[in-house]
């Protein structure tokens, strides 16, 4: 890739990643953790995506799953190729099997998560060449804004904790 489109490329990373945020920002709000994700085509938003699990009382309501469920429902089709997925943290075990499995070209994702992580972190299933699909992976998207949300979240919650 030629250093312009490298320079193009990273700042639409670091768009759609602000949007990502601004969805973790609203997972926050509902007491969840702040993970949001924007499913994206060429350069519109086709689903978006944050964390529900709690409020949907849905062990699987992570925002990349959601995401996919809404951009699958969009296209009419499970196979969500020729997108990106932009989460704010590394997916995890989970939501990497589905993003494999729905055929996203490419994730990226802003903060790594040290005990889930499955983006290469901790795991490497969105990594491995033992798939049929394979998914180009960007990390470290605004990290430390992504990071501190989540440690933040966490942090409130333990001072919380009598």
């Amino acid at each position: 890739m030629s250093d312009s489109k490298d320079t193009e490329q990273a700042s639409l990373d670091t768009f759609w990643m602000q949007h990502a945020l601004e969805l973790a920002r609203r997972a926050r709000a509902a007491g969840e953790v702040p993970v949001g994700a924007v499913l994206v085509r060429g350069e519109q938003i086709l689903a978006e995506g944050w964390n529900a699990p709690i409020g949907q009382h849905d062990p699987t309501a992570h925002a990349e799953i959601r995401a996919l469920r809404a951009g699958a429902e969009q296209i009419g089709n499970y196979r969500l190729l020729d997108t990106t997925l932009y989460v704010t943290l590394e997916p995890c075990v989970m939501c990497a099997g589905a993003i494999i499995h729905a055929r996203v070209k490419r994730v990226v994702y802003g903060a790594t998560d040290p005990k889930t992580g499955a983006a290469g972190s901790v795991f490497d299933i969105l990594g491995s060449d033992r798939h049929n699909h394979r998914v180009e992976i960007t990390g470290g998207i605004l990290a430390d804004q992504c990071g501190a949300l989540v440690s933040d979240f966490f942090q409130a919650k333990r001072n919380k904790m009598p």
